[in-house]
Formats: C-alpha cells, structure tokens, sequence
C-alpha cells in the first residue's frame, strides 16, 4: 500500500495535467482584432471575431478574457444598471475558466487580475462597493503575486501602476476599505513611474495594453498629480486616434476640457466617430454640451437635451440637469432654471461627487448668482481673462451676502492663480480659508489645495504640506473625497523635501 499510494496520487496529477495541458493564454492575431475592436467601441465586429476565435481557437482561455473586457466596455458605456446586474453574473464562471488554463502563463494570473478589476470598477459605480473593494483586494495581490513570480511581463505594472497611485490617496471616507482588506500600499510616484516604465517598453516594443497604458497615465498625471499639461502632451503624442477611436476621443476630451484646451475638445465632440459600426457613447453629448456652456454658448443646451433624451443610464442625470438650469439662467429664463433644477432632485442617482453637488443646489432652492455661475463657467474652460474682466469690478456687489462673498473671494483666486499672479492669488485664497474654514461649502478646502499647490510649485515644501494638511482638516458637504485625495497627493509628493 505504501507503493501504491504516492503512484496513485502521480496517476492522478498526470490526469489533471492532460485535462488541462490543452488550455492556454495566446494574445493571436484574432484575439489582438477583437481586443481592438472592443477598445474601439466597434462591438458588432468584436463579437462576431470572438465567436470565431472560440470556433477556430476552442482551447484559448484568451476569449474568456476578451468576453469579460467586452461586457465591461458594454456596461461602462451604457451605464445601464439592470444590465450591469445581468451581466455581474458572468465573473465567477469566467474565472473558473481560467483557473482551468496553463498555471505556466503569466497570463494565468493577470487575466484573472483584469477581470476582478473591471468588476470592482463597475461594482463602485454602481455603489455596491464592499463587492468592488474585495475585488480591488484580490486583483491587487494576484497582479502581485505574478509581478514576483515574472518581473518582465509589462502588462503587470500597466494595472499595478493604477492601484499603488490609487490606494496610496484613499479618501477619508475610503479608508475602511484599507482597513477591511489591509496589505495593500502604493503612493501617486511609484505608480506613475511604474506607468513611466510601461510606456517607455511600448516605444521599444509592440505592446497590446499600450493606449490603455497612456490614458492611465494622462488621467492620473490630471486628476491626482496637478500636471494637466503633461496630461495632454501624453495622450496629444501617443498613438490614439480620435478621429476613428469613439473612446480615444472621450480620452482627448476629457483631458482638454481640463487643460484649457476647451475648444480643442468641443472641435473633437462635434466629429466624434459615427455610424453604425460604433457602439454610440452617450456621454459625449453631455460633454459636448459642458464645453459649449463653458463658452457661454447660445446652443449648450442642444446637445444636453440630446443626452438627457437617449442615455438611459443612472449616473449624471442629476449633474445634466443641473448644467442645463445653469444655462437657462445664464441665458436669464428664471423660470426654465427652476424647472431643471427641481428635475435634479427626481431624476437620476447620487453616486458621484458631481451628482451630489447637483443634488445639493437643488435642495438649497437658491439659484446662484449669474455672474458668479458665469465667471465659473469660464474659468473652467479655460477663459481666464473673460472671467476676471467678468468679475474684478464687482466685488462691491458681494458685500452683504456671506456666502456669496466668500465664492466671490475663492473664484476670483483661481483665476489670477491661473493667470500667474500667485501672490494675488494667494491673498484671496486666504481671505477665503479665513472666512469660510467651517462651512459646508467646498471654497476654503480648494483654497487650502491651491496653496499647497502654488508653494509646491515654488519649492517651499514645508508651506506646501502646511497647506495640503488644511486641506485634510476642512471636511465640506461637496467634493471633499477628491479634494482630499489631490491633497494627500500633494502630502506624498512634498514628503521629505
């Protein structure tokens, strides 16, 4: 017996391996198609070429990551919750698909990451975040898991890159999630460096991942690192086209609106690519309409209308709304902004920070200031000097009414801030911080940031976590997780320094 047993359990490892020796990771020429395909949001033709694949290519575990990656587009595009909730139900047999693949692969491991980390994205969306955070967890140590076991494979750091610089900046109101599924660390540097590494590989080599790689880095370098010019050069001189890309030309957009090249982007949204071959982003109406009403143009609410009429999603509904009242009363129809912001509060979810600050104006039942409301406008696209001319001449006009001093006060520091007079920039900053430190509104909490941001920029680093600390201490009703997050970013950056 003694014989018999250890050849019996050799017997039967020898039968598992045959069982599963035929299933493999192979990135073919199909697999590349119907991968570009689904980035390219041409869905039609990405499944028809997976069918195919799975036809002349059964054993390749590729297609079972491909199909996730092209629910996660599907899903992400339309922002359709009850098909998010159908299609949930597809990750577990998917991953058991895979665990049934080539352990030898590097793919083995990082395709499982991929799918756990395109649920854990949507699952956040749609607010089922204890879900999205296990999911976080899980692909965090599977991407590192195979980071050890093979340093070269690129792909790895492309996704690592994203969690270290995520998890590094947690928001306040985030942080159980670090507690509840601890062992993960990462800071805003070791992650865009990691992406540093991945994009400098993509110029020597051919790399499949390479434009999800680019619009990682230029979204981070904006949103988290305070560098919207480097934004813009990174995704201006890759590879990404937003003529024939309908999510090439979201990333375009996205990253012009917020690196003063608004018209760049409301030039991309009006040939944004068209037809029956491509899936239709919705979105791209409402970006569209924001960039034009940044402009003060006659025409903004055409394409929010468009968006509002035909997206039959949950989230941004309450922000449309609010920018569509906006325009009604910037084109001075009182009545017609009631209307749409009275629609806020029925329509839509409240999931995002956009979303809520929506959400709340409309239960304040003030309309805000039309100058204010314009030089706001402005100064978000970009338009700096309408904005001040708009502004500087009628600080008289705010005296009387608190609140609306101190936005006053905060709206006109970020416009001489962005027209490079930081000392000016900084009085107001600081008449803001003094006068509104312990309200709910977001100014002082921005101002504390732009501080810290201005003093990084001239190298007094100790003024700089000075500032971004303030920040961290203010907690407003609007926008604080992301104000927190830029500000503990900064807190990084200016360490040790």
């Amino acid at each position: 017996m003694k014989k018999v047993l250890p050849l019996l359990v050799l017997f039967l490892l020898a039968q598992n391996n045959v069982l599963h020796a035929g299933k493999y990771f192979d990135f073919t020429p199909s697999a590349k198609s119907a991968y570009q395909n689904a980035l390219s949001l041409r869905l039609t033709e990405a499944r028809a070429t997976l069918d195919k694949m799975k036809r002349d290519e059964p054993d390749n575990l590729m297609a079972v990551y491909l199909e996730n990656y092209i629910d996660f587009v599907t899903i992400f595009a339309n922002d359709v919750e009850s098909e998010y909730r159908s299609l949930s139900k597809n990750m577990d047999k998917r991953l058991d698909k895979i665990s049934r693949g080539d352990r030898r692969s590097p793919y083995y491991l990082y395709t499982q990451a991929e799918i756990r980390l395109q649920w854990a994205i949507l699952r956040i969306r749609f607010s089922d975040y204890m879900s999205g955070a296990s999911d976080v967890k899980q692909a965090y140590a599977l991407l590192e898991q195979n980071q050890k076991k093979y340093p070269d494979f690129i792909a790895n750091k492309k996704s690592l890159g994203l969690l270290h610089a995520m998890v590094g900046n947690l928001p306040d109101d985030y942080k159980w999630v670090a507690r509840s599924f601890g062992g993960m660390s990462g800071t805003t540097e070791q992650g865009l460096k990691e992406l540093e590494e991945v994009l400098a590989y993509s110029k020597q080599h051919e790399f499949v991942f390479e434009d999800e790689a680019v619009v990682t880095y230029a979204f981070l370098q904006l949103y988290l690192n305070n560098k919207p010019a480097l934004a813009w050069e990174t995704i201006k001189n890759s590879k990404l086209n937003p003529k024939t890309n309908p999510l090439a030309n979201y990333a375009f957009a996205t990253v012009a609106m917020r690196s003063e090249h608004n018209d760049e982007a409301i030039k991309m949204l009006q040939n944004f690519p068209g037809g029956s071959m491509y899936f239709d982003l919705n979105h791209r109406y409402y970006m569209l309409g924001v960039a034009k009403l940044r402009r003060l143009d006659s025409d903004a609410n055409q394409s929010l209308e468009i968006f509002l009429q035909q997206y039959k999603g949950i989230n941004g509904i309450k922000e449309c709304y609010q920018k569509l009242a906006w325009y009604h009363l910037v084109q001075g129809n009182q009545n017609a902004y009631r209307q749409n912001i009275a629609l806020v509060r029925q329509a839509g979810a409240s999931n995002s920070e956009p979303d809520k600050a929506a959400l709340e104006e409309a239960k304040v039942n003030d309309a805000p200031d039309v100058r204010l409301i314009k030089a706001r406008l402005l100064f978000d696209g970009g338009y700096y000097q309408r904005a001040y001319d708009l502004l500087k001449p009628a600080a008289s006009d705010y005296q009387s009414d608190r609140k609306r001093l101190l936005e006053y006060t905060y709206r006109i520091g970020r416009i001489t801030h962005k027209m490079n007079r930081s000392p000016e920039a900084i009085g107001y900053y600081r008449q803001t911080i003094d006068s509104g430190a312990s309200e709910p509104w977001y100014f002082a909490c921005n101002a504390a940031l732009q501080i810290g941001l201005i003093y990084e920029e001239k190298r007094d680093f100790q003024s700089a976590r000075n500032a971004f600390q303030r920040c961290l201490d203010m907690h407003p009703s609007e926008y604080a997780n992301s104000l927190h997050a830029q500000a503990k970013a900064g807190l990084s950056r200016c360490k040790n320094k």
